[in-house]
């Protein structure tokens, strides 16, 4: 098993969209990168704590290879947006691909030179080393499953899923 840390906007969307890929064993909504020790969502919705809304998707590359999970992550959110992902703004929504390691660091960035292909502009997401990782609240954990009818679901995550849905349909777990 391998685990990524990513963020790239709320983290309720990156959990959504991963949660439907076959190979994904786990996603873990929480916090990373900043500098208050067990920060709470209200505290990290402020800006001021330095952590990204984060997951961590634990996954099988036997059944889905590490570059997949990658070009999901870019797939579903706009690397080209400093510190937003459209409506949500601060630095709390940052892309960011947090390393655990020189391996990951690398694939990391081969990630983001794939990126750059199929997208225009330049890509913002940042590298960092992955620090204290705080789990989010429970509430926060499958967000979209537990709450399907809420309305930032319905806008903004409903249709990352099904993008990703039909842009890696291979690797998608069958309805």
């Amino acid at each position: 098993m391998q685990t990524f840390v990513l963020a790239g906007g709320c983290f309720w969307c990156l959990d959504a969209v991963y949660r439907v890929l076959r190979g994904v064993k786990d996603v873990v909504s929480g916090y990373t990168g900043g500098t208050v020790a067990g920060p709470t969502y209200e505290e990290v919705c402020t800006g001021r704590t330095g952590h990204a809304e984060a997951v961590a998707v634990t996954f099988d590359p036997e059944v889905i290879p590490a570059s997949v999970i990658l070009d999901v992550f870019f797939t579903l959110h706009d690397p080209t947006q400093l510190n937003r992902q459209g409506a949500d703004v601060g630095t709390q929504y940052r892309s960011a691909m947090f390393y655990d390691g020189p391996e990951q660091k690398e694939l990391f960035e081969a990630a983001i030179e794939r990126a750059k292909t199929y997208w225009d502009g330049t890509i913002v997401t940042t590298l960092e080393p992955l620090g204290e990782w705080y789990r989010a609240e429970e509430y926060h954990q499958d967000f979209f499953a537990k709450n399907p009818g809420q309305g930032y679901c319905l806008a903004v995550a409903q249709p990352k899923v099904n993008k990703i849905r039909t842009s890696y349909a291979e690797y998608v777990i069958a309805a």
